[in-house]
C-alpha cells in the first residue's frame, strides 16, 4: 500500500491523471463525493486469498447461502477472523455463510439493497441516510459500551497539536460515508466556522482506516481522521505503527457501526441471524472471534443511538 500511495500522492500533486480508487482524491467540496471506481490491486489479492483461506459454500436445494457484506473500510486483512467466523455463523445457524468483501460503504449497500446479500456490517453514517431502508440487528459492545470515537491523528514527529493548525495541508479521510472518517471531521470544520471544502490544501480517501494511520505514519498526510476502535485495535496489533501517529483530538461517543440486513428480510431470518450474534460469548468459536475483533460481545440497540450521527448528516444535507 505505501509505495503505491506514495506514487499516487505525487500524482496527485502534479495532476498527473486519476488515482487509484484506494486513494480518491476528495476533490472540490467535499460535500460532494467524486465517484469511486474498481478495487485497487492490494483489495483485489486480499479478496482473492480470502476465497482461498475461507472458500464459499454453495448453497444446496432448500438451503439457502446467508451472505453478510462487509467493507475494508472498517474490518481489514483479517483473512483467519472471518475463517473462524464463517465456522461459527454455520454451525450456529445450519447455514452456509458467505462474506462478500466490497470496496466502499456505497458498494456495500448497493449489494445489500439488490438484494445480493441479506445483512452487511456498515458505519452509522450510512445507516442514518438509509434507515427506512434498513433493519437494525446489532451492534457491538466494545469496552463494556456500545459506542465508539472518532480520533484526529498526526504525524507522531509533527508539530501540529489543534486542528487549526492543520489549516492548509494535506488531510486523509477513509470513506465518504464514514462517520468518524469524514462526516464528523466536516460537521467538526463547519461548527469552527471552516469551510471543509477549502480548509485543507488536499484531502483524499483511502476507504481504509488502516491505510488513514498508514498514510499518516509515512507522512503521505498530514493528519488524518479515523476510527478511534480501529486505531486502538493497531495499537495492540501492530503498535510500531500506531507509535509513529499522534492522536490530537477525540471525538464524544457515537453509536458503534452496526450489523444491519435489508428491508425484505423476515422477521424469523432476522431473529435467527441476531442470536448467533449475540450468542457467541457462550461457544468457544465465538469467543476467538470476539477476541479477534477485541469486542465483548454484540447487543441489541435502537435506532436513537445514532440520533447524534443523524444531526451531524442534516448539517452535511443529506439526511434521510
Amino acid at each position: 500500500m505505501v509505495a503505491s500511495t506514495k506514487s499516487a500522492l505525487r500524482s496527485l500533486s502534479r495532476n498527473e491523471g486519476p488515482l487509484p480508487s484506494s486513494l480518491t482524491p476528495t476533490g472540490g467540496r467535499l460535500g460532494v463525493s467524486p465517484a469511486l471506481g474498481a478495487l485497487s490491486r492490494r483489495h483485489c489479492l486480499v479478496t482473492a486469498a480470502a476465497a482461498v483461506a475461507a472458500p464459499f459454500v454453495h448453497a444446496k436445494a432448500g438451503n439457502p447461502v446467508l451472505r453478510l457484506g462487509l467493507t475494508p473500510v472498517f474490518l481489514d486483512e483479517r483473512l483467519r477472523l472471518l475463517k473462524l467466523w464463517r465456522e461459527y455463523l454455520e454451525a450456529a445457524l445450519g447455514t452456509p455463510v458467505e462474506f462478500v468483501q466490497q470496496g466502499t460503504y456505497a458498494q456495500v449497500l448497493d449489494v445489500l439493497r439488490s438484494g445480493q446479500v441479506q445483512f452487511a456490517w456498515i458505519c452509522g453514517y450510512p445507516y442514518v441516510l438509509h434507515q427506512r431502508e434498513l433493519q437494525l440487528v446489532a451492534v457491538p459492545q466494545w469496552r463494556g459500551r456500545p459506542l465508539y470515537q472518532s480520533y484526529l491523528i498526526v504525524d507522531a514527529a509533527g508539530k501540529p497539536a489543534t486542528l487549526r493548525e492543520l489549516g492548509g495541508r494535506t488531510f486523509a479521510y477513509s470513506d465518504p460515508l464514514s462517520n468518524s472518517g469524514f462526516l464528523y471531521m466536516q460537521h467538526l470544520l463547519r461548527s469552527q466556522g471552516q469551510d471543509p471544502g477549502r480548509f485543507f490544501a488536499r484531502s483524499f480517501f483511502t476507504h481504509s482506516h488502516r491505510h488513514v494511520v498508514e498514510a499518516v505514519a509515512e507522512g503521505l498526510a498530514d493528519a488524518g481522521s479515523v476510527d478511534g476502535y480501529v486505531w486502538e485495535t493497531l495499537a495492540e496489533l501492530h503498535p510500531s505503527l500506531t507509535a509513529r501517529t499522534r492522536v490530537i483530538q477525540k471525538s464524544p461517543d457515537f453509536g458503534f457501526p452496526p450489523i444491519v440486513a435489508a428491508a425484505h428480510i423476515g422477521a424469523d431470518e432476522l431473529k435467527a441471524f441476531a442470536k448467533a450474534l449475540f450468542d457467541m460469548p457462550a461457544h468457544a468459536t465465538g469467543r476467538a472471534v470476539l477476541a479477534e475483533l477485541r469486542l465483548d460481545r454484540f447487543v441489541t440497540a435502537e435506532p436513537a443511538l445514532f440520533r447524534s450521527i443523524a444531526d451531524m448528516a442534516r448539517g452535511q444535507g443529506s439526511a434521510a
